[in-house]
């Protein structure tokens, strides 16, 4: 009796894709872009009634109606590309670092921290190389941090820099309690450690910091022997630590430079932007920085394509959302998160396909007529074969 149980065929599952021509991902994110800026004309114009051609009238209007929003717009991108760039050495290695948002308040609380107490006492310029030391010195801290544990013990590196930001979100709501004891909760612009303005406005500081950065990172990860430690580990732990690479050393290393970055990026805010700090410094970028890395596929140079991208869609929506007399920013957010899951979709099918089970039995060939006597034939002995089997008995 046989007693072996059939297993039922799932409906259907995944296969990557090969050999695909190396131009169609190009025209299938292209085309997904244009179809997600259909989607939202169309939702707009359901949600409000406004003809889809203004919207996109709006958008432009939004990002770049006059010299001082094309500015904002770029410092915006400046800044984010900046998030991106921090994470993005991590993320290549397959360390999952959620903490660039904590990393980036610690370095803009360190900042504040010297100007509070440095503000006026010493020469403005020593105090913003002051800043600028702290800053960076937080930001290596609060990530190297998730790195040793990562490192020694294995643990979960997502939940620790997650954990981690909300520890930083406290730690300055403290700071800041002690530093405005009015209790309004919110610490005034202080006049100290200001960077220089350039052209008359404090765009273009954080516009050339990114643009170095950028390129830094670019021949840091690609030309470089960090860089090449970088994949290999992403790739594969135990095969770096058979070709003889100390993948604990990469690990922290690694860590140590997205903290760097993530306290110049607070620098920047702090001494360069807001001169200021809340526990909103970081405007939740840390997280949209996950996207934007991703969605360039690690590659510097293709972050700032994705940066102004999603830049364009915050400012672009916001100004259909004032001209539509609408004052909260839900659906502006609503309508970015859709076009965001529709981009990552796109490369989801980029890289795969779904093959369905009555359609991987139909491409199966039925046997011939040959073949199947051939098989019955082996399978069942011949009458000669059976009688002399019988007379051995």
């Amino acid at each position: 009796m046989n007693t072996t149980k059939k297993t039922r065929e799932p409906l259907f599952h995944l296969v990557k894709r090969g050999n695909v021509k190396p131009w169609l991902p190009w025209v299938v994110r292209v085309v997904t872009i244009v179809a997600a800026f259909i989607v939202i004309g169309l939702m707009t114009m359901i949600a409000f009634g406004t003809n889809p051609i203004k919207v996109y009238g709006y958008m432009f209007k939004g990002a770049f109606g006059t010299k001082y929003k094309v500015m904002r717009l770029l410092r915006d991108v400046a800044i984010l590309l900046l998030f991106a760039l921090a994470v993005t050495p991590a993320f290549k290695m397959k360390f999952w670092n959620i903490g660039a948002e904590g990393q980036v308040l610690m370095g803009a609380f360190a900042c504040m921290f010297c100007i509070i107490h440095w503000g006026g006492a010493i020469n403005d310029t020593l105090l913003i190389f002051i800043c600028l030391l702290a800053s960076i010195v937080a930001g290596a801290l609060w990530a190297v941090i998730p790195a040793l544990f990562k490192a020694k013990w294995n643990t979960n590196e997502t939940l620790f820099t997650l954990m981690m930001n909300y520890v930083a979100i406290q730690v300055i709501l403290y700071a800041i309690k002690i530093w405005a004891p009015s209790g309004s909760g919110t610490l005034s612009p202080l006049p100290y450690a200001n960077l220089p303005q350039i052209g008359g406005d404090n765009f273009w500081f954080s516009i050339i910091v990114a643009i170095v950065m950028t390129a830094f990172m670019f021949i840091y990860l690609k030309f470089t022997k960090h860089g090449y430690e970088i994949e290999v580990v992403g790739e594969s732990e135990n095969t770096a630590r058979y070709i003889g690479i100390n993948v604990k050393k990469v690990i922290i290393r690694t860590l140590i430079l997205s903290g760097l970055i993530c306290g110049v990026v607070g620098f920047l805010l702090v001494a360069g932007i807001n001169h200021t700090v809340s526990s909103t410094t970081a405007g939740g970028r840390g997280f949209t920085a996950i996207l934007v890395s991703w969605l360039a596929k690690f590659n510097p140079l293709y972050m700032i394509l994705t940066s102004l991208l999603v830049v364009f869609l915050a400012k672009g929506t916001d100004e259909v959302m004032t001209m539509s007399g609408v004052t909260n920013s839900f659906f502006s957010q609503v309508v970015t998160g859709i076009v965001f899951l529709m981009i990552i979709g796109c490369e989801f099918f980029i890289n795969y396909k779904i093959v369905f089970r009555h359609r991987a039995k139909r491409g199966m060939a039925p046997p011939a007529p040959e073949a199947a006597e051939k098989s019955d034939a082996i399978q069942s002995p011949a009458p000669e074969a059976q009688q002399a089997t019988a007379k051995e008995e």
